[in-house]
């Protein structure tokens, strides 16, 4: 670029034959001097430096292309053309890259099967150096997809289906397996269970059978234990203790209950009946409990269990058992007027009936007894609920039946 502030050459003469047209307007030559033109005019040097230009000319990028000088001016007459796009800067614009295609699923590891630019399903150029016969597959993107597909793409998408494929089928697999190990867990547990038993219902018939004779074979401190205990089953959790003080012969049930609870029962009939009379730690409270040794098979004492739990039959004070009263216990003054709690108790699978009532020791009288479930009820205030009397009827009858249980299953063992 020259330097503004050096001399400049005389420029010829003009034409004198030219015809005067508008002056050049130039970008480029607006800070010139312009000489006069015509056939007089004649080239002087300047006697006067021009004045430096305010605006410095920007300086060229380091390392890139260097600047390109101005264009010559048009000749006089004619105006320039005006740029139309961005100023040049002397930077090379990036030649545009074609537009990136999508491949299809899986296929990302793989080389393009078309050159840069070219249509996806469009082919190369042929040995002549034209077009081949893809533009068809080009124009059609459907088609072109097809193809690019069978090109590399269907082997890599059909490898993660297949591989999905055989990880459920191995879960399917595995699941089955455990299932049928389960089953045949469930099952040998149960034959198991039946062959050291003897059977299924043919040992409960039998047991069911045997259980009405048990009382004649085992001995009475094995249905009537000398002292029960039960965890948790007195007042507020705590610990009960109750100690035998009396055993009645064994008898029939004529008068060991009210009239109506009499006839509640007589369906199932009556063979026996074992009877025993328990304190408690303190000797404040006395319990009779009684084992009634039916005659009824194992469809009638569901009937009878059934009748008690739909007409509430258990929970009637008009429905008690009686006590049993031994001279010289603390339960001698142990009478109907003292009964205060009471529990009944029909198992389903045992010819039995399992009855508890009990009273104050001092043989106080209640005029009101309430059946065991309501006096071991959550806030009850009663005197019987106070005084754990329905705790002493609930736990012994439980005990007892569990001791009854418990040697049926011995004398079954022993068999």
């Amino acid at each position: 670029m020259p330097d503004p502030g050096a001399p400049r050459a005389p420029e010829p003469p003009g034409e004198p034959d030219r015809a005067p047209g508008p002056p050049a307007t130039a970008p480029a030559t607006a800070d010139r001097p312009r000489p006069a033109t015509g056939a007089a005019a004649a080239p002087a040097a300047p006697t006067t430096r021009p004045p430096a230009r305010t605006e410095a000319a920007p300086a060229p990028p380091t390392g890139g292309p260097p600047f390109r000088t101005r264009p010559p001016a048009p000749p006089t007459g004619q105006q320039p053309p005006r740029p139309t796009g961005r100023p040049d800067v002397g930077v090379p614009p990036r030649p545009p890259q074609p537009p990136r295609q999508p491949g299809p699923y899986g296929a990302a590891s793989h080389p393009p099967a078309t050159a840069p630019g070219q249509s996806v399903g469009a082919r190369g150029p042929g040995p002549g150096g034209g077009a081949g016969a893809g533009t068809p597959a080009a124009a059609d993107p459907v088609a072109g997809l097809a193809a690019d597909l069978l090109a590399h793409g269907a082997t890599a998408t059909a490898t993660p289906r297949t591989a999905r494929s055989g990880r459920g089928l191995a879960r399917l697999v595995t699941a089955a397996l455990c299932a049928v190990l389960g089953v045949g867990l469930l099952v040998g547990a149960v034959l198991g269970s039946l062959l050291r038993e003897g059977g299924g219902p043919a040992r409960s018939t039998d047991a069911f059978e045997h259980a009405r004779t048990l009382w004649r074979g085992v001995p009475v401190d094995t249905l009537f234990p000398r002292t029960l205990t039960g965890r948790g089953a007195g007042p507020g959790g705590a610990d009960r203790t109750w100690t035998r003080i009396a055993v009645a012969p064994d008898d029939r049930c004529a008068g060991a209950f009210d009239p109506l609870l009499a006839t509640a029962l007589s369906p199932v009939g009556c063979t026996r009946l074992l009877r025993a009379t328990y304190a408690d730690a303190t000797s404040t409270s006395v319990t009779t409990v009684g084992l009634v040794v039916t005659r009824a098979d194992a469809a009638g004492m569901r009937t009878l269990r059934n009748r008690f739990a739909t007409e509430r039959l258990g929970q009637r004070a008009d429905l008690l058992p009686k006590p049993y009263p031994a001279d010289g216990t603390a339960a001698e003054g142990f009478g109907d007027a003292q009964r205060a709690s009471w529990r009944i108790s029909v198992p389903a699978d045992l010819p039995v009936v399992v009855y508890a009532v009990s009273g104050f020791a001092d043989g106080r009288a209640v005029q009101r007894p309430e059946p065991a479930d309501r006096a071991t009820a959550r806030g009850a205030t009663t005197d019987p609920a106070e005084a754990g009397l329905g705790h002493d009827a609930k736990g012994l009858a439980a005990g007892v039946e569990r001791a009854f249980r418990t040697a049926l299953n011995a004398a079954m063992e022993a068999k």
